[in-house]
């Protein structure tokens, strides 16, 4: 399908139509509420009788702490509490994989803007008064600010270990592999920050048990339970955790922020303790994509058949592990893209430095890799006179193929279909004589008239894992009740699977649907009441909460089967052949039999399941092969760009795509996830990049980290494919990272293809295309 194509409703099978299911596209039940600005943001969390929390940070991207001196803050009047790390009363260490990361800083700040004390006041300006006065005596220490440095023998240690977080070594075929064509580059990938719109805001609430309500904004509820309970030195039942409402994610709110600093503060005042960060201190608050150097190798046939790859990948991880271990097995197990290569050699390293940490963000260790293996593409292509396309298409996976880790790949690998498709959707019309401003790089700015404008057309393809990997137990708990309210079937669903914005409660409501064939269904408030729904990362909540929630309602369905067939007195044969639709029990022929409001009367049938995607397991530590990935997930995008040469200003005039999603569950729901993801690859190729020059961040804030908006995205045409995974819940594919990765890339390759020159570094500023003209 298209997108231009929209699903009929549903038919029951009592013939009624309906909307609202697997392949519509009923509207976002908080669609209304965020257009209209009524929606309840975490933000917006209010309690009559509550303190605000602020958070006193490090100047100094490394130091040791000499002493800490909060007599002062604690006399501002109106102040509740004054916290340091000796007030952490359970493990001052939380962290998603490795618990690495201190509550509060006790000897040693390891980056600028590490938390080193909390205040509690009854205003929030009377809490940042007092903050200032605190007085935090420094000695600052060596840092190291240069990853391609961290691994020196004599470079500062950032952690008691050393500076190196992971190595992933990948070695496949020959070990010294020869080809007639060899092409090699370097490339560099700037810091990139998720920009969610929601600054980190949270409640926590004392309760009568002496243990507390947290209500926050937060992509994964149980992981972040966990750390608290950790920090907190209380049992999970004494620590409760509420989603609040979610101003974006991409992957910044995995990582904990305000979370355990306002249980603590909460705890010691005896008061509800609201925190909320400005927008400069989320820049602070939460982690950012890794920066990233790689080297890549191709050698070819001179057709440009690949014979062999190498690669080196090193990444900024900052000063704490965060996903970093994790970003390094996606990049280096993904990191050549999705091509048949025969022989291998990949090193993969992230290490620590003394700069902000970085770990998830949409794409995640992928993105990166792309700017680099599409660009040799391009450069293989041009050395072997074929054409771009054409050399993605040859080289490209089919269904059947062995990747690098020696996975097989066994659902759909359309690469050559999805290039060849955006190859062959129409291009934006060629520009005439006169040429309105809007159009033009630099706008109504009026730097140019059109007479030093270039255009240029670049492609590229990427494939991204979905899901968990490399051995992690990946799951998602579902509970599902159905009852008669008012003579109505109703279904209540509950997850504890995040809603960040993407439209997971949109889809859950349309599996029930699905599934029960009824067309109420309430979706009950994400808790930690259920368990573990995962994190809402890895376009896996439609695979795997999705898997949850249809396994938990076809339980529900035989339950009330059963039920039926006993009051029938059918056989059990007979009772297999029954079907649940809506308010009815028909036969398999249609015919109705009975009302669901019969058979249940005033009892309610609630099933929960624990679901989980097949295996995946760990990687070899020496040669990296293995069943690392669960799925793939494959696109393609062509941009189109005019480039003035003169003043180094780009606009992109179209930026078209390709993308496999197995089964679209709500079609308009692809469609802007796919706009979206585009939008935020195209920003890291242009413009997105958090600036940070020995250790500090230069640019916190959205004056001068720059980020697409409306007026910059072009227009899309978007295809989109539904080849069925058949290991997936309905055939699915994740979504959501996809479109990042292979748009930067593309548009990458379009301003190299107008202006003829290398520029090996994203995102590309204007005074690298001017510097390059000139030679610099």
């Amino acid at each position: 399908m298209t997108s231009t194509e929209t699903s009929a409703p549903g038919t029951s099978a009592t013939g009624i139509r309906t909307s609202g299911r697997i392949g519509d596209s009923p509207l976002r039940p908080d669609g209304t509420l965020k257009v209209t600005g009524e929606f309840a943001y975490a933000s917006d969390l209010w309690h009559d009788d509550m303190v605000w929390g602020v958070t006193l940070r490090s100047p100094h991207p490394h130091a040791r702490i000499v002493s800490i001196d909060i007599g002062e803050a604690l006399a501002v009047p109106g102040v509740s509490a004054v916290l340091t790390a000796g007030d952490v009363p359970g493990e001052n260490s939380v962290g998603l994989e490795h618990q690495d990361t201190p509550v509060l800083a006790g000897d040693v700040v390891r980056y600028q803007g590490e938390p080193v004390a909390l205040v509690a006041a009854d205003h929030p300006e009377t809490a940042r008064r007092a903050a200032k006065k605190i007085v935090v005596t420094y000695e600052e220490l060596p840092a190291v600010t240069d990853p391609r440095k961290a691994l020196d023998p004599d470079a500062p240690q950032v952690q008691p270990g050393g500076n190196l977080v992971r190595h992933l070594k990948l070695r496949r075929g020959e070990e010294n592999p020869s080809a007639p064509v060899v092409v090699a580059l370097d490339f560099e990938v700037g810091m990139q920050d998720q920009a969610f719109l929601g600054p980190e805001s949270g409640l926590a609430v004392p309760a009568e048990d002496g243990g507390l309500d947290l209500y926050v904004a937060t992509q994964w509820l149980h992981v972040d339970q966990r750390q608290v309970c950790r920090a907190l030195g209380m049992g999970p039942e004494k620590v409760r955790l509420h989603l609040a409402g979610v101003g974006g994610a991409f992957g910044g709110r995995e990582d904990l922020s305000m979370h355990v600093h306002a249980c603590l503060l909460a705890l010691h005042t005896g008061k509800p303790v609201k925190m909320s960060y400005s927008r400069e201190e989320s820049f602070f608050g939460h982690v950012h994509r890794h920066p990233a150097w790689l080297h890549y190798e191709f050698g070819a046939e001179r057709d440009g058949t690949l014979v062999y790859a190498k690669a080196d990948l090193l990444f900024d991880g900052g000063a704490y592990a965060s996903s970093t271990p994790a970003v390094v097995g996606n990049g280096g197990t993904l990191g050549l893209g999705p091509y048949r290569i025969p022989n291998v050699r990949v090193d993969a390293r992230g290490v620590y430095t003394n700069n902000p940490p970085c770990g998830a963000m949409r794409g995640f260790g992928c993105v990166q890799a792309a700017f680099a293996h599409e660009a040799l593409m391009d450069e293989l292509a041009d050395t072997v006179g074929v054409d771009r396309v054409e050399i993605r298409a040859r080289n490209g996976m089919c269904e059947g193929d062995v990747n690098i880790t020696g996975q097989l790949i066994d659902s759909a690998a359309p690469v050559a279909e999805l290039i060849r498709k955006v190859r062959d959707l129409p291009l934006p019309p060629e520009p005439g004589s006169e040429r309105d401003l809007r159009d033009l790089p630099g706008g109504v700015s009026n730097t140019t008239h059109g007479e030093g404008v270039v255009r240029g057309v670049g492609y590229a393809v990427t494939y991204k894992n979905v899901g968990f990997s490399e051995g992690f137990d990946d799951y998602s708990t579902a509970r599902v009740r159905l009852q008669m309210i008012g003579g109505e079937p109703v279904a209540t669903v509950q997850t504890a699977a995040a809603e960040v914005g993407q439209g997971l409660i949109t889809v859950e409501q349309q599996i029930v649907r699905t599934e029960l064939g009824i067309d109420r269904v309430v979706v009950a408030p994400k808790d930690t009441t259920v368990g573990s729904g995962g994190s809402t990362s890895a376009s896996r909540q439609t695979y795997v909460t999705g898997g949850a929630v249809k396994a938990a309602c076809e339980k529900v369905r035989a339950s009330v089967l059963e039920r039926a067939g006993e009051q029938l007195d059918r056989p059990s044969f007979g009772r297999s052949r029954l079907r649940l639709d809506g308010d009815k029990i028909v036969s398999e022929e249609g015919e109705v039999l009975t009302d669901l409001a019969a058979v249940l009367g005033d009892d309610a049938v609630e099933e929960t399941v624990e679901w989980r995607h097949r295996p995946t397991e760990a990687i070899d530590p020496e040669t990296g092969q293995g069943t690392a990935h669960v799925q793939y997930a494959f696109s393609a995008h062509r941009a189109v760009v005019d480039v003035d040469v003169e003043l180094g200003l780009v606009k992109v005039v179209a930026l078209d795509t390709a993308q496999d999603v197995g089964k679209a569950i709500n079609p308009d729901a692809v469609i802007g996830q796919i706009q979206g993801g585009s939008a935020q690859g195209m920003g890291l190729a242009l413009m997105e990049e958090v600036v940070v020059a020995d250790g500090i961040v230069k640019n916190p804030s959205f004056t001068d980290y720059l980020i697409p908006t409306i007026l910059d995205m072009p227009p899309m045409k978007i295809e989109v494919l539904e080849y069925a995974d058949p290991h997936a819940p309905y055939g699915v594919r994740g979504v959501g990272e996809p479109p990042t990765i292979s748009s930067g890339p593309a548009v990458a390759a379009a301003i190299r293809e107008a202006t003829g020159r290398a520029l090996r570094r994203v995102p590309i500023r204007p005074e690298h295309i001017v510097e390059s003209a000139a030679g610099v």
